[in-house]
């Protein structure tokens, strides 16, 4: 089963086609609801713009809603967990939070939200990562009826794999091409021009490279800035080389 998998994913092309991959794996072990975030731009004290964030998940728009929309995962004691630490952890966490008493108002109000929208038993995992200001992690949700003790019997079985999976996934995710926090799609023209001034060349340089005048590349530049959202050129490189957009096969 994971051999298959990891075959597959290795071989994919695209985020799409990675998660489609994955969520399938993670509901034939019991896992239905996914919600996985990926972000460079963290700091000490904060996760960074959620707009600059790669965020997949197959919850319901409800739950999405609320959780990502509203900000209400910033109150989640297993987002606080996976901000501070690496591997895996089972959702028993909470619970024996609340027995202690150790649950801040916030905690309560996210741990309400995920009782009303059945969000109840399950595992998260946080990614190594080499970077201090990268941070990936995925919570993994059971399917309904499934209660914190199934869950943690079915982890003393199959956890091992299963976590390599999600480490897989993740490796995987994080080297492919997204368009995260941009307004629109990079043209192949303002992504060519973007590699050029990259790789060191001058405007000039650029202009004569593509055989174009210097104005039009000014110009394809300004569009890219806009594209991604951004005020100057160095940050659409380092914007655009983090989302792994330069230098792509097209297909």
């Amino acid at each position: 089963m994971i051999e298959r998998y990891l075959h597959q994913m290795t071989d994919a092309n695209s985020i799409e086609d990675a998660w489609d991959i994955h969520t399938k794996q993670m509901a034939g072990y019991g896992f239905d609801r996914l919600l996985y975030a990926y972000t460079r731009y963290g700091t000490g004290t904060s996760l960074g713009d959620l707009q600059d964030a790669l965020i997949l998940t197959n919850h319901d728009p409800a739950y999405v809603d609320v959780f990502i929309g509203e900000g209400m995962y910033s109150k989640g004691p297993m987002v606080a967990w996976a901000t501070a630490n690496t591997g895996a952890c089972s959702w028993n966490m909470i619970h024996k939070q609340i027995a202690t008493g150790n649950v801040t108002p916030e905690m309560m109000e996210a741990m309400a939200l995920n009782q009303r929208l059945d969000v109840v038993a399950g595992y998260t995992i946080s990614f190594h990562e080499v970077s201090l200001r990268a941070k990936g992690a995925i919570g993994l949700t059971a399917k309904r009826g499934m209660t914190q003790d199934d869950v943690d019997q079915l982890w003393a079985e199959s956890g091992s794999d299963i976590e390599l999976a999600n480490k897989i996934l993740h490796l995987k995710v994080v080297q492919l091409p997204h368009t995260t926090g941009q307004r629109r799609k990079l043209t192949a023209r303002q992504r060519e021009v973007l590699e050029w001034v990259a790789d060191g060349k001058t405007i000039q340089d650029t202009a004569t490279i593509m055989g174009l005048n210097p104005a039009t590349i000014e110009k394809h530049l300004r569009l890219a800035r806009e594209s991604l959202d951004v005020d100057t050129t160095a940050q659409a490189i380092l914007k655009a080389s983090s989302q792994n957009q330069f230098f792509l096969i097209e297909r």
